[in-house]
């Protein structure tokens, strides 16, 4: 079965070139000559230009446009949420000498009628440094010596915590579990430290995230707002 090509009728195109002239965006005026700058860089007249393209162009544009409004609106929301948390958190120690939040910074305000909440988490960018590779020669020789047919849920756990994934990262959740089996070897709870030696902290990053529910005895709803992705 041969595919079909849709070629546009000529009013899509007498449409999709006037609503790039209407737009004028990326257009360059030049000795009265009008162009537009491709991918290389290189001005190609306005007349060279298929009419699907212009729209193409016009429609992106147009895209961008919203989206970089939005993305400066939500950036000062989420500005007047911190401002707003400094000024409940200020108010709080002036009137009781407490600071609200716990040491990290991870603060929970509540409505008065239970329906409503904001979380403020900060969460942790680590990484692991060399210890890492002694804490998992160390577990592979416990496992070896160990017999076969024991230990399998740990042998499972070290398999996914020692197990990069495509980007080369360490399984950090796995890990962490991996960290909380109790064994008395020596080995082990010096591959454990060596784990924990090798967390290397390299930034923070604080969350901001909103929840609902149309009673206090229901179960809650996010109210989804991507504030991490905001450029500040």
């Amino acid at each position: 079965m041969t595919a079909t090509t849709t070629q546009p009728t000529p009013e899509q195109v007498t449409s999709a070139e006037a609503q790039l002239n209407a737009v004028g965006d990326g257009i360059i005026e030049s000795g009265g000559s009008r162009y537009m700058t491709d991918a290389k860089g290189s001005l190609v007249p306005l007349t060279a230009i298929k009419p699907i393209d212009k729209l193409m162009d016009d429609t992106v544009r147009k895209m961008i446009a919203f989206a970089r409004d939005l993305s400066a609106q939500i950036d000062r929301f989420k500005g007047h949420c911190f401002d707003d948390l400094g000024s409940f958190q200020a108010l709080i120690a002036q009137e009781y000498g407490a600071k609200v939040g716990g040491q990290k910074g991870n603060v929970q305000l509540t409505s008065f009628n239970g329906c409503m909440k904001v979380q403020f988490q900060v969460a942790d960018n680590i990484t692991f440094g060399p210890e890492l590779q002694a804490a998992k020669q160390l577990v592979d020789v416990c496992l070896n010596e160990w017999s076969a047919t024991s230990h399998d849920y740990i042998r499972a756990i070290v398999g996914r915590a020692f197990n990069v994934d495509k980007e080369g990262r360490i399984n950090r959740a796995e890990l962490f579990m991996l960290m909380r089996v109790e064994i008395a070897d020596e080995r082990w709870k010096a591959a454990m430290s060596a784990i924990r030696d090798s967390i290397r902290v390299i930034g923070s990053k604080t969350y901001i995230r909103f929840y609902e529910r149309p009673a206090p005895d229901a179960a809650w709803q996010a109210v989804t707002i991507d504030l991490a992705a905001v450029r500040s």
